[in-house]
């Protein structure tokens, strides 16, 4: 009997789906796309509508292969790829390839946003075709960024350097880095002082509790430029009466946030797990395909996970709900289910949030199943999705108001607030975390009647400059790309990427900084290619995506409209770019003769070039001592690239000596037998010779001790 052919694109999710549905089925994996681009060429006729010519690159030619003698021995054939433009084209691709429309077979696509048994079910019971304004939104893309990256990337090696590269998406982001860093430069700090008064009731002089100074007796606002006049006001303040003015109490309620998106998944995990976009949602994945469970079996964990909608199924909202009733009882459940409504604009309210498959599925039962970054990020999304359906925080505030006054003199106002934590609601479980730390200016306050007199105490003046914008984290810098409209939610981990891959940007204390690669890659394209980068346009076009994949604009219609434009400013840019320089002077002279090297870029990285050239063209590798030895000869270690641009590091004597590691060395030898450290784990070093492992912390304390002795 013949079996059905099911097709996803991962091995992972392959062996999770042969779990669920059993004999009947043959499960094949597409490891992604099987068709695309070439990369050798454009690729796109763009004399024929921008016609595509795609190509199945060597390595898929097997599985592409192996997919259609599969196709030919199936009764039916499902199409289960994600649930987005993506997986809609490799699914449609899929089809191209392996020629699965010229079989006898029924080609069914099908849907699901979690790998469980019930949603696998629900899927094959409605399948659907294959949606082609999804796919057409997803070519689109695809030709557009292949258009700006083909026709650009040239200009740039011509320009600068080789091996550059420019892609429409990513270098809006390193324009946003480069402009931050440029605000940061010009800023200018400036001057200001605050002060405030330590207080007491009358009654109670071991009450104390200070406050703020806020305006002029009328309200007026108040700036304190200059120490003079912040002295002034501290003198009058030291004579003044004291008096409450004002004493407002009130309950707050703060609300918990909704289920994660990509981005705010992606925000959160930095800010609280310190994992990378990338990291992030990597994790996700393995989350998503499903995993191991013991007796329970294997299945997926989390729905998908790149999706821009709050939504959640009313099935699950009725599960979490069950659960803090059973768990935390009722004065944890609101009376009403909370439903999210996404603001932006273009969120898809068919896909779901991120939210964990079960709720009852807590995240220490599954402890023994996870590696500890898997359970880290679990327990983030079952946490954020619990507290999503719990009731409010309840804070008791207090804000007063105190009027400082001399005999004829005129006064001043100052404030104070205290906040106490009445009912903590959904914060039992979680609360969510900020980009910066924000000071609340709330203070322990005694209890206050209006018009009582209150002891004054001491007064404290205090200098202060204002600070310069902050620089980009992971965190908020997918904010701002999500607030601008750049990206979409499977965009923005590969943006962040490839923009550190390419060496325009780097991260110094987790924040981003431009090279000067990236600043002067970015100064070019903002001036001549002012469109491109230009944040509302990128925005624009992103919404046009939108519209055609919800068949409301013509694909062809919008790569016509970007193309013509496009060109005439490539021409003009190719006569009005000026070269730019980027050679730097190096310590080294010329072996052959003897003139200083410079440092160049080519296309796998940094390399040393005579002077001369091209009377001489003398050419050495670009080596970065590190300061520590080869534990196999008398030379030193160096930083070196390798072709994929991964650090890596080596002995300087190569090819005579072959030593080299992934890892960093550390200047600390190894405790137990002596021989070379390297960095391992973030708190770990390993040694590369006996693989012993010994806490960083414990070789600082070591290093001190003997330091001190």
């Amino acid at each position: 009997m013949a079996k059905e052919l099911v097709i996803v694109e991962s091995p992972a999710k392959a062996r999770t789906l042969n779990k669920i549905l059993g004999r009947g089925y043959t499960i094949k994996a597409s490891l992604g796309h099987v068709r695309d681009l070439p990369r050798t060429s454009l690729g796109v006729n763009i004399d024929e509508n921008f016609t595509p010519q795609y190509v199945i690159p060597q390595g898929k030619r097997k599985i592409v292969k192996e997919i259609g003698e599969a196709a030919r021995k199936a009764s039916s054939i499902y199409l289960a790829t994600d649930p987005d433009r993506e997986g809609e084209a490799i699914s449609w691709h899929l089809v191209k390839a392996a020629k699965l429309d010229e079989d006898k077979a029924t080609i069914h696509r099908i849907v699901f946003h979690e790998i469980t048994k019930e949603a696998i079910r629900r899927a094959l019971k409605k399948p659907l075709s294959i949606n082609m304004n999804l796919v057409n939104a997803q070519q689109a893309r695809r030709i557009l960024d292949r258009l700006v990256g083909y026709k650009l990337s040239p200009l740039l090696w011509k320009k600068v350097q080789r091996g550059l590269s420019a892609g429409r998406v990513q270098s809006v982001a390193v324009r946003i880095i480069v402009d931050r860093e440029q605000e940061i430069k010009d800023f200018n700090p400036e001057e200001y002082w605050t002060i405030e008064v330590e207080l007491a009731p009358l009654e109670e002089q071991e009450t104390k509790f200070r406050a703020k100074l806020a305006a002029l007796a009328d309200g007026t606002k108040l700036d304190i430029c200059g120490e003079e006049k912040a002295d002034e006001i501290a003198a009058y303040l030291e004579k003044a009466e004291y008096i409450v003015k004002s004493v407002e109490t009130k309950q707050i309620a703060r609300q918990p946030s909704p289920p994660f998106i990509t981005s705010t998944l992606q925000q959160e995990a930095w800010r609280k797990l310190h994992f990378t976009a990338k990291r992030t949602m990597a994790i996700a994945q393995q989350l998503y395909e499903g995993l191991p469970l013991g007796k329970e079996g294997s299945m997926g964990l989390i729905t998908y996970m790149r999706t821009d909608s709050t939504h959640v199924a009313a099935s699950a909202i009725a599960e979490a709900r069950d659960f803090i009733k059973e768990k935390y009882g009722n004065n944890f459940l609101p009376s009403k289910p909370r439903r999210f409504i996404k603001k932006a604009q273009w969120a898809q309210e068919a896909h779901e949030a991120i939210r964990p498959t079960k709720i009852h599925r807590q995240p220490d039962q599954i402890r023994p199943f996870l590696t500890t970054e898997q359970l880290r990020l679990y327990a983030l999304i079952w946490k954020r999705m619990v507290a999503s359906q719990m009731s409010s925080a309840s804070y008791h505030t207090t804000n007063v108001e105190i009027a400082a006054n001399l005999t004829k003199q005129k006064g001043y106002l100052l404030k104070a607030a205290s906040s106490t934590l009445r009912f903590p609601g959904f914060m039992t479980v979680y609360s969510e975390g900020r980009d910066e730390e924000k000071q609340e200016g709330f203070v322990s306050l005694p209890e206050l009647e209006i018009s009582s007199k209150l002891s004054y105490q001491g007064v404290f003046p205090e200098q202060h400059f204002t600070q310069p914008p902050p620089r980009y984290t992971e965190a908020t810098l997918i904010k701002a790309l999500e607030q601008k409209g750049i990206g979409r939610p499977s965009t923005y981990a590969p943006i962040l990427s490839i923009i550190q891959e390419r060496e325009y940007v780097y991260k110094a204390n987790g924040k981003f900084c431009p090279h000067e690669l990236g600043v002067i890659v970015s100064s070019i394209l903002t001036e001549h290619f002012s469109k491109i980068v230009d944040l509302g346009f990128t925005a624009q076009m992103e919404k046009q995506l939108d519209e055609i994949a919800q068949g409301k604009m013509e694909w062809i219609s919008l790569l016509r409209d970007f193309y013509s434009p496009f060109e005439d400013m490539l021409h003009k840019a190719s006569i009005n770019v000026k070269k730019v320089d980027m050679t730097k002077p190096s310590n080294e002279n010329c072996p052959i003769c003897g003139r200083p090297m410079v440092v160049k870029v080519g296309r796998f990285g940094k390399f040393l070039a005579c002077s001369g050239y091209p009377d001489c063209k003398t050419t050495m590798p670009y080596l970065v001592k590190i300061g520590i030895s080869c534990p196999q000869c008398s030379g030193e270690l160096v930083e070196r690239v390798n072709k994929k641009r991964k650090t890596f590091y080596g002995c300087s004597n190569y090819p005579n000596c072959k030593f080299a590691t992934s890892y960093k060395p550390i200047p600390q030898s190894c405790p137990n037998c002596g021989k070379l450290l390297v960095l391992y784990r973030k708190v770990w070093a390993k040694c590369t010779a006996c693989g012993h492992r010994v806490k960083l912390s414990e070789l600082k304390k070591k290093e001190q001790e003997g330091a001190t002795l």
